[in-house]
């Protein structure tokens, strides 16, 4: 066994809820008591030492969609920028999720190549064709804790509550990426200035809210516990305010790059801006920013989607959205600590205590977690080169940021 000695490095616990600088023996990803066997000795003098973290969205691309990731190759990423927990939406093609027989072996094949934690969330609907409700009983026998039909319209509102309805008598968790189609139609861009003077399809505010209105009703009434991922809108942090006040059962998280990028970045038909939910206004980001500081707001995930560059090389409305976004998630973190907005403990339970109690994942996730050693004031350029990832689409290609996972130490 192999005992790492770390030398004076700031530790965040957010499960101790301490920040202190210490001398910290790992082995095997956990923290030990004083050791004499020790095989390797790091100077921690000025980096951080916190756990791996929890991601609550994150599509993998496998199976199916191997041109762009496979599980190897995105789980090597994840783990690289210190993620070990990750969760992904049920909407690989072709559809697995509603069969919850093949489940586990998506969570054994995603810590043999990748070596992280897969959590799947399973369909909410048959296929996600949005008429039937898949089997959830068989997906919760398979591992699965929650549902959702990702970004697949239902048939009817009639549907939706019925799965709900039988989502809450399983007591698993529906997960919401709430847009009313009706409303979105073929937009890809948020509503604004730079998409109306460009001539882009846009998307509406209204398409996320009204979903979400309509989502909180019926969640009221049928008693389900639910989840709202990737919020993009100002006016959306109100609502679930609103909800968390009338003692509903939900929670909701907003993607790293919601906080710092705008629809600024679409100018000039940047097809590596494409992201859905859009990318919105300012005043969007300032108002998400604000419901994750009053705790509205309980998580940040990464939204990670990693695309091959030919699913970028076309007119912009027909380019595939998505980011790359386990190789920024640290630096853009960080950079709300060196802005002042969070302190380090602050940002820390946001990406690993916070999402692991959203996902009812908190006790298995301290048994299972590790430690990520970090540099916060490591400068260095994004490049395709520096990704690990297999995709490179991202708008932040040769821009330089500060902060840098240096080693994830887990089993």
């Amino acid at each position: 066994m192999s005992i790492v000695k770390i030398e004076n490095v700031r530790v965040l616990d957010p499960i101790n809820k301490t920040d202190s600088v210490e001398t910290v023996y790992l082995e095997n990803g956990k923290l030990v008591a004083e050791s004499n066997n020790v095989t390797e000795t790091i100077d921690g003098q000025g980096k951080w030492l916190m756990p791996t973290m929890v991601d609550l969205c994150a599509r993998l691309r496998e199976p199916g969609q191997q041109q762009h990731g496979t599980l190897k190759s995105e789980g090597k990423a994840a783990r690289a920028n210190g993620i070990l927990h990750v969760f992904t939406p049920p909407d690989s093609k072709p559809i697995v999720q509603d069969n919850g027989a093949l489940i586990h072996g998506l969570v054994e094949k995603a810590m043999l190549d990748g070596g992280i934690y897969l959590e799947v969330i399973g369909a909410q609907t048959q296929g996600l064709k949005g008429h039937q409700p898949a089997n959830m009983a068989g997906l919760k026998k398979g591992g699965c804790t929650a549902v959702s039909n990702a970004n697949a319209p239902f048939a009817d509102d009639d549907v939706v509550i019925r799965t709900l309805e039988y989502a809450a008598g399983l007591n698993m968790t529906v997960v919401f990426y709430a847009e009313e189609p009706q409303i979105a139609k073929d937009g890809c861009v948020h509503e604004g200035f730079i998409a109306s003077r460009q001539g882009l399809p846009m998307i509406p505010a209204l398409a996320e809210t009204v979903a979400i209105a309509k989502y909180l009703l019926m969640i009221e009434a049928t008693g389900v516990r639910a989840h709202f991922g990737l919020l993009s809108c100002g006016a959306s942090v109100e609502l679930i305010k609103n909800a968390k006040a009338k003692g509903l059962p939900v929670t909701c998280d907003v993607a790293m790059h919601q906080l710092h990028l705008t629809d600024q970045l679409i100018d000039g038909f940047n097809s590596l801006a494409h992201v859905r939910p859009p990318l919105r206004s300012e005043q969007d980001k300032a108002l998400l920013r604000q419901g994750l500081k009053d705790g509205v707001i309980d998580a940040i995930s990464t939204h990670h989607e990693p695309l091959s560059s030919s699913a970028k090389m076309a007119p912009f409305a027909e380019t595939q959205p998505g980011f790359t976004a386990f190789d920024t998630f640290v630096p853009f973190g960080l950079q709300l600590i060196h802005e002042g907005f969070f302190e380090p403990l602050e940002w820390v339970e946001k990406v690993t205590v916070a999402p692991a109690k959203v996902a009812n994942i908190l006790e298995r996730w301290t048994q299972e977690a590790g430690w990520v050693l970090l540099d916060p004031e490591l400068e260095w350029t994004i490049s395709k080169e520096s990704i690990v990832s297999q995709g490179k689409n991202t708008p932040l290609i040769n821009q330089k940021v500060v902060g840098k996972v240096l080693h994830t130490f887990a089993v």
